[in-house]
């Protein structure tokens, strides 16, 4: 997302500039649930690229043993590669449906936080002094830039938590957003506090 905007900005009014945000604004309007089904019947049920669902395949379940509880880091552990690659693959659908949302919102912040510290005076003056372009957005710009972008980030974690019931739920992967949804159907109201 800090890429997105950072290209956006420092081409403002290009086809770079006009696709980042145009992006970004289907990014944001898009509902996590929705993205989640589309993904899965391209790449899923069309193409056949990727598994619908689940954390890991059914062979290689009996061969990682319950370390962590987390497939990636387990495989790891023990050295099976091929898991680890089918553990990679189970994640890319949910990841990509997580995601959207937030990557498309910190490049609209942003791309709007650079273009406000890029008409700053101090910025002309280090232009003036004739340091190069990209020295001026990258050293001087982009860290003052970054200040509302990180307050975005750090509030945009607890809106992955809500994006991970859906996201849990479509995909079915046993996690704190599936468990959740088990306790409100369970009427476990401390679970569901306390989750």
């Amino acid at each position: 997302g800090i890429l997105g905007g950072v290209i956006a900005a420092v081409r403002q009014r290009t086809v770079l500039d006009y696709g980042v945000m145009a992006g970004s604004l289907l990014g944001v309007s898009m509902p996590i649930f929705w993205l989640g089904l589309v993904l899965m019947y391209f790449f899923a049920v069309d193409l056949g690229w990727l598994p619908p669902s689940g954390r890991l395949s059914v062979e290689y379940e009996s061969q990682v043993p319950f370390i962590t509880g987390m497939y990636l880091v387990d495989t790891l552990l023990v050295g099976h590669w091929a898991a680890f690659a089918d553990a990679v693959r189970h994640l890319i659908m949910p990841a990509t449906a997580l995601a959207t949302i937030p990557i498309a919102l910190i490049a609209r912040i942003t791309r709007s936080s650079l273009l406000e510290v890029l008409r700053q005076d101090y910025i002309r003056t280090a232009r003036a002094k004739g340091l190069v372009a990209w020295l001026v957005t990258y050293r001087h710009a982009l860290p003052n830039a970054l200040l509302p972008v990180l307050t975005v980030i750090g509030l945009q974690v607890g809106m992955l938590l809500g994006g991970a019931v859906l996201t849990e739920t479509i995909f079915s992967i046993n996690g704190v957003g599936r468990y959740i949804v088990d306790s409100i159907a369970n009427r476990d109201y401390p679970a569901v506090q306390g989750a």
